[in-house]
């Protein structure tokens, strides 16, 4: 299940709770074409991945956590690990994004 962050607090908690599993967060905005056309693609990965955190941040209504990640462009997902960042990447692009679970989920 992908979990929707509201705000900075939430997404603190989320890192926190995630210990050393990859956290893999979605950047969109309801007004994003492109947001919405790979949304479903990415409400299917817990599924295929469960040992991965998923979560959404709508950067219009979480601005705070928008701006803490330095999110200038939708999609944007951002992967974490042990409450750090260690990569990122900006578009719909459903292959990169699968490349980049698969490389940093074993780490």
């Amino acid at each position: 299940m992908v979990r929707e962050i509201k705000n900075m607090t939430e997404f603190q908690n989320e890192l926190k709770n995630a210990t050393d599993k990859l956290v893999v967060i979605d950047f969109s905005a309801t007004w994003c074409g492109p947001c919405r056309q790979i949304a479903p693609f990415y409400d299917s990965l817990p599924g295929q991945y469960p040992d991965v955190v998923f979560l959404k941040v709508d950067v219009d209504e979480a601005e705070d956590v928008a701006q803490n990640c330095e999110i200038s462009a939708m999609p944007t997902f951002v992967f974490f690990r042990n409450g750090s960042k260690v990569d990122s990447f900006s578009g719909a692009n459903s292959e990169n994004l699968v490349k980049y679970i698969v490389k940093h989920k074993t780490q």
